[in-house]
């Protein structure tokens, strides 16, 4: 069954607040995508940031392991949160 545009949101949220509270990732994050800390407050709601969190939080398989550790998620949920984010487009970086 599909996640539901709400539940991705929820995910996102969550995935935000994990990296926020991540000393190591959040000026990687910050830096990677331009953000500062006062637009993750202003646009915390916005579906393109949380879509943006979430294709950051899978360049790298081991912090979607943590990530999902921490907040007993499946694996495959980020990816499938960030699909629906999306508009269900794939990203491509080339």
């Amino acid at each position: 069954m599909p996640i539901s545009a709400q539940s991705a949101e929820t995910l996102a949220l969550n995935a935000l607040g994990w990296l926020v509270g991540n000393e190591e990732l959040l000026p990687v994050f910050l830096g990677s995508t331009g953000t500062s800390e006062q637009d993750l407050r202003d646009r915390a709601s916005e579906p393109e940031l949380l879509g943006s969190v979430l294709e950051f939080l899978m360049l790298d398989d081991s912090w979607v392991v943590a990530f999902c550790d921490a907040n007993s998620v499946p694996y495959e949920l980020p990816g499938q949160a960030r699909a629906v984010l999306s508009g269900g487009a794939d990203v491509h970086w080339t």
